[in-house]
């Protein structure tokens, strides 16, 4: 696994090892000693998995302190253009946004730090998202801002979009009371 990128202050666009032959590819997506070397201190203690279908919007999602999370996004099939925004108010990159292709053919893997709000929108008919996290969910610790905040300057791909009422409802980042 190496670093290609360093994006937002602490999001780092990875890419895994990827064996190709004649029989096709074998990936290590995560090896817990070489991320230790990259991202030294994270742990990571469950492993989850969505599939959406083409169009769904999911997010923009973060787990407040005390549970805050820290996450490994990546794709085994399909598709997705993939968002997250810095909400730490302390940060040199408070409120800026960076956004990738994640894909089943791309192997890119993306490590959202705690503290940012992270969401997908799916490309293909479907996609499955993977997707590590370093503390369990807490509803209680729930939140996420409005997809849509012009403030964010987001250029989702897709207009007609499947998203969820909470997912609607939720506020912009300027009117978020911060939990970072």
């Amino acid at each position: 696994m190496k670093i290609l990128e360093r994006l937002l202050t602490d999001a780092l666009l990875l890419q895994p090892n990827v064996f190709e032959d004649q029989r096709g590819t074998f990936i290590e997506t995560f090896k817990s000693v070489e991320f230790q070397k990259l991202v030294p201190g994270v742990v990571f203690v469950q492993d989850n998995e969505s599939t959406s279908f083409k169009g769904a919007l999911r997010g923009l999602h973060f787990q407040a302190p005390p549970h805050a999370q820290t996450k490994l996004i990546r794709v085994s099939h399909g598709n997705i253009f993939d968002v997250i925004v810095d909400c730490r108010p302390k940060s040199s990159t408070y409120g800026q946004h960076f956004a990738v292709e994640l894909s089943a053919e791309n192997h890119l893997q993306l490590l959202v730090p705690k503290g940012f709000a992270h969401g997908f929108l799916t490309l293909s008919d479907t996609a499955t998202v993977n997707y590590k996290v370093d503390d369990y969910y807490h509803p209680e610790c729930d939140g996420g801002i409005a997809y849509n905040d012009p403030d964010l300057g987001v250029d989702w791909p897709l207009s007609d979009c499947i998203i969820s009422v909470k997912d609607l409802s939720l506020p912009r980042l300027k009117d978020l009371k911060n939990p970072f």
